[in-house]
Parts: structure tokens; sequence; C-alpha cells
């Protein structure tokens, strides 16, 4: 099975198909403490695991998580995208930003550039935010995308979370990026 994962670019940011090459930046991440609020910290095999989750999303669904880069540097700078695995209400906008990389605006810019992939290629007509509610910087984020709390949703695994409803896409006035194959 072949698949074309589109690569977005806005201003600042590439958003490209993950890849082994995101394997280090993806153990750090989820050594850190920053894993807190995505089913906690991992060791190098289950990070193996979850880059392999990553990637095989993407056929599985016709869409996923993009590995976000910066443009100037080339670093991996998070996990943001499309992500709809079994077990969820509905499809979602998600983010993992890495250490390093908060306070820069680039979880912001990356979920915009794939909420409008999802809306105007895709076609979705809604997408919603899954967020612990102890995670305030998340919180913070689903508010600058002018999401919503549309009440709760219990997983069997992570527990109690709020789900965050995003505008429709007809409500949004998101910034343009280009994409590409």
């Amino acid at each position: 099975m072949t698949i074309t994962i589109p690569t977005l670019e806005t201003d600042r940011l590439i958003l490209r198909a993950p890849t082994l090459a995101d394997f280090e930046a993806l153990c750090m991440f989820f050594a850190s403490d920053r894993a807190k609020f995505v089913g906690g910290q991992m060791n190098e095999e289950q990070a193996w695991r979850q880059l392999a989750i990553e990637i095989g999303h993407w056929p599985l669904r016709g869409y996923g998580r993009w590995t976000v880069t910066e443009k100037h540097s080339g670093q991996a700078a998070g996990l943001i995208g499309l992500w709809f695995p079994h077990g969820w209400p509905e499809p979602e906008i998600a983010w993992d930003l890495f250490e390093g990389f908060g306070g820069k605006g680039y979880a912001t810019e990356a979920a915009q550039a794939a909420r409008a992939y999802a809306y105007n290629t895709l076609g979705w007509s809604t997408a919603i935010s899954l967020i612990d509610a102890d995670n305030h910087e998340s919180r913070a984020l689903a508010q600058r995308l002018d999401a919503q709390h549309d009440g709760h949703f219990t997983h069997e695994r992570f527990g109690e979370v709020q789900v965050w409803r995003h505008p429709a896409p007809y409500d949004l006035n998101d910034i343009g990026m280009e994409t590409s194959t």
C-alpha cells in the first residue's frame, strides 16, 4: 500500500510526514514531563511503538499527524495534526509540542494549518480537541483557536477529558497554507 502524506507549509513551519528520523526527538518528548497529558512517560520501546502508530494512522484513516519542523533550523518541534484512533468520539485536531518550542506560537500556527487541511481538503464540517482539565497550556491553545468547551468524554485509558469544539469552516478566518506532495 502506498500513501502520499502531503507536506504543509506555514510562514515559519513545515508539517511533513513522520519518519524514523523523528525517533530521537520522540524519545526525548516521551521521557519528559511534557508527556504527562498524553499517556505519560514512555521508554524507548514504547516511543518506537508510538512512532509506528503515528505513521500507521495515515494509511488507516487517510490523514494523521505531521512532524512539525522549524523552517530555519529543520528541527522537529512536535507532532500536530488530525487524529481519530479507535475509541475516540470523533475526529480530533491534536498537538504535542516538544520541549523548547513552546511560547513561539508554533502550536497555534501548525494547528491552524492542520484544521484548514481538514476543512478545505478533507471536507470535515467539525473537529474537536480532547484535553485533560489540568492541561492549562492546551486549553489556552484551544481558546486561541476559538474552540469552545463542549462537554466531557471518558476514555478507557485516559479517563475523563474535556471536549473542545472547533468553529465550523464557515466561521473561520485561518491563515493560509501551502500544500505539496
